[in-house]
């Protein structure tokens, strides 16, 4: 796509430090330099005032990649890309049968108001919950891997949705600044939410998370 609009050599496109490195991989294949911008805390999707302060004039393109089944702010972002005159593309992520959705919401509902002790994601318009992600802040106290590890130890998968961002790796490594794509990749954890889990699965996976959760500081 990137190709076809004549993005390539001595442009910039603006990508996410948040998520997977085939983005970046395909600027850089398409002759292009990703420049990194910050995301939205809640949605985890570029942040509309982050793409606009890394702007230039050799600025060609965004790519707003969705992320977890929340949809990127893309009002913003489309009315960012007229004001400068730039390709505005996105990544989505696979689509999930309407019933099996269904499902994933009223598994998340279920979490969001059992709990305690970690950060339950916001919902938002449209969330689809590809990934139930939560925050576990470490404050001096227990961290995210130490928390995923016990969590683990109890039965409960989990996993680490982002253990790197592209910016902190070698072939991408650049110095830049961003504040909430550090912060996400240090607290974030994906807990089951599968339409095919029982209510005992989602019963076992509320016990072993809030057995920990006087560990942390309450969620607000």
């Amino acid at each position: 796509m990137l190709r076809a609009a004549g993005v390539g050599l001595g442009d910039e496109v603006v990508v996410p430090a948040f998520g997977n490195v085939e983005v970046a991989e395909a600027v850089a294949t398409a002759g292009a330099l990703p420049v990194f911008a910050d995301i939205d805390p809640a949605t985890y999707c570029l942040d509309a005032a982050a793409v606009e302060a890394t702007v230039t004039s050799r600025t060609a393109a965004v790519v707003v990649v969705h992320r977890f089944g929340r949809l990127a702010d893309l009002a913003q972002l489309h009315a960012l890309g007229q004001r400068h005159g730039l390709l505005v593309l996105e990544q989505g992520e696979s689509e999930a049968p309407y019933d099996e959705i269904a499902q994933r919401r009223e598994r998340a509902a279920y979490l969001d108001a059992k709990l305690r002790g970690v950060r339950t994601p916001d919902d938002g318009d449209g969330h689809t919950y590809q990934q139930y992600v939560v925050r576990v802040p470490g404050n001096g106290r227990p961290d995210r891997d130490a928390f995923a590890r016990a969590v683990r130890a109890k039965g409960v998968e989990c996993r680490v949705p982002v253990k790197t961002p592209v910016h902190r790796l070698p072939e991408f490594r650049r110095c830049v600044s961003l504040p909430e794509t550090e912060r996400a990749s240090d607290e974030t954890l994906a807990l089951p939410v599968d339409a095919s889990l029982t209510k005992r699965d989602m019963h076992r996976i509320v016990s072993a998370c809030n057995a920990l959760g006087g560990l942390l500081q309450p969620a607000f």
